[in-house]
């Protein structure tokens, strides 16, 4: 948890001062962030083929088609790969180290995997394979981000 400016705790998991994730200048992906902030999860999903992709592309990666749509997918997965980190990737981080960062390969989405932290106790320890479910935080800036914790 971050402070905010008068000494209360806020909400989030990760400190003030990180740049505000944003949907890229083209628009491609803006439809994921719009998700985000409804609390559901969207990839890419091909109307030819039906292959799911992520991050976003303006064409298929399997059929080459520049027909990818997006697809509501269930906000559950499993820890594909992590890794706990020690020295901070942005300065804002450096009071959060460790924290631990995993790769989540959606239950429903036809292998897509994204990566975010896993919540709780940076020394707990991690399984392959746990199931995780995601945690929607919003933050005063206006975005979401998706973290993930150990499914009950």
């Amino acid at each position: 948890m971050s402070e905010d400016g008068g000494g209360a705790k806020s909400k989030t998991y990760l400190p003030d001062g990180m740049p505000a994730p944003a949907a890229s200048r083209d628009g491609l992906d803006r439809e994921f962030y719009e998700a985000a902030k409804r609390h559901e999860i969207v990839v890419q999903r091909c109307a030819r083929c039906a292959a799911f992709q992520f991050p976003a592309e303006w064409i298929c990666h399997k059929c080459h088609a520049f027909d990818p749509g997006w697809h509501r997918v269930s906000a559950r997965g499993r820890i594909y790969s992590w890794e706990r980190v020690w020295h901070p990737a942005h300065p804002a981080l450096k009071s959060a180290c460790p924290y631990l960062v995993v790769v989540v390969e959606l239950e429903d989405a036809g292998g897509v995997r994204m990566v975010g932290n896993l919540l709780g106790d940076p020394m707990q320890e991690v399984r392959f394979d746990a199931p995780v479910e995601a945690v929607f935080e919003d933050h005063r800036a206006g975005h979401t981000l998706i973290q993930w914790r150990l499914a009950s």
